[in-house]
């Protein structure tokens, strides 16, 4: 979904939206066409050897709710040297509950067993996720003690990773989500990839490149 929509349409039309179809991968994947390099390399966060992969998400975006799965599915695959990293957007100020809501569940070790269960409450139960009433609700069903979670969502560390998120979304430039960037160096997304199943294949292609020092 793209930067601009979402000041433009309400949460029951996002409801609505699917991915676009998986189009035949290409013979060989073009920076500027299929993937865009940075002008500008952005820091990573990994140790040495260790390349980083971004991924550019929403909780209320239909898109990323519908790449979870096979986001998933293909971090569990991962070489050894790759490392997956999730990164909560903020197009608009009231996107930073959510970032701040994924970054408790980060600091709780909580994202792998609640990632799925978030973007249920909200694309499946029609749950409002966007207030911390309601976030705490849901935490507490899912077992995490209100206290726990508001003490966290409040602490100076949550707050600070949630401003990193929206640098790291303006380094990268990104314009919609789901996105991926890879190694700090390369930004890819459904528009440029055709699929975000392809820009899967893209980031296998641009984690070898890199692995190979090119």
């Amino acid at each position: 979904m793209k930067r601009r929509e979402f000041s433009a349409l309400s949460l029951s039309a996002l409801s609505g939206m699917a991915l676009c179809p998986v189009l035949a991968q290409n013979a060989g994947f073009k920076s500027g066409t299929d993937y865009l390099t940075l002008k500008d390399r952005v820091p990573t966060e990994v140790g040495k050897g260790k390349i980083e992969v971004l991924e550019f998400f929403w909780y209320n975006c239909p898109h990323c709710n519908a790449f979870e799965p096979a986001l998933s599915a293909w971090s569990k695959k991962l070489p050894k040297d790759v490392e997956l990293k999730r990164v909560p957007v903020r197009f608009r100020e009231d996107f930073e509950v959510q970032q701040r809501a994924f970054y408790v569940l980060e600091a709780l070790g909580k994202v792998e067993a609640l990632q799925a269960k978030m973007f249920a409450a909200i694309h499946v139960e029609h749950q409002n996720m966007g207030k911390l009433d309601n976030l705490l609700t849901w935490a507490e069903k899912n077992g995490i003690p209100p206290k726990q979670f508001s003490d966290l969502y409040n602490s100076f560390t949550i707050i600070g990773k949630a401003r990193r998120a929206a640098q790291l979304q303006e380094q990268f430039k990104v314009e919609g989500v789901p996105a991926l960037g890879i190694g700090g160096r390369f930004y890819v997304d459904g528009s440029s990839a055709g699929s975000m199943e392809r820009a899967l294949q893209i980031a296998d292609f641009l984690t070898a490149e890199i692995r190979s020092g090119r």
